[in-house]
């Protein structure tokens, strides 16, 4: 766990001190004069694409209809498996039953009130 935490606090240090950079180049930028504006540059028109010439379409053959498909062949049936004896299980034993009154307990009673002669 203590190796853990070494990487994460490195970790942690390495992205502040890259931001510490970013926000210095940042400054230096900010701090720069300014620059002339850039020139324009002379535009050229480019002259019109070819056109795409018209190729021959292949011909696709007629497909066959679906009524015209042979049927496909039917499934044998499957053999008849012979019945296999149930064993009979002998039944479960009752459940003992939990009693639900709990006991008084003697010592939690209260005391016996006093008797005045």
């Amino acid at each position: 766990m203590a190796s853990f935490n070494c990487f994460a606090l490195a970790f942690v240090m390495a992205l502040s001190f890259a931001s510490i950079d970013v926000g210095v180049a940042a400054r230096h930028l900010l701090q720069l004069p300014q620059l002339p504006p850039m020139p324009t540059l002379p535009t050229t028109t480019l002259p019109p694409l070819p056109s795409i010439p018209n190729l021959p379409q292949p011909s696709i053959p007629a497909l066959p209809r679906p009524g015209a498909l042979p049927p496909l062949p039917t499934m044998p049936g499957l053999p008849t498996l012979p019945s296999v004896p149930r064993a009979t299980l002998p039944p479960l034993p009752s459940m003992p039953t939990i009693p639900t009154a709990i006991p008084s307990i003697p010592f939690l009673s209260p005391p016996p009130s006093p008797s005045t002669p």
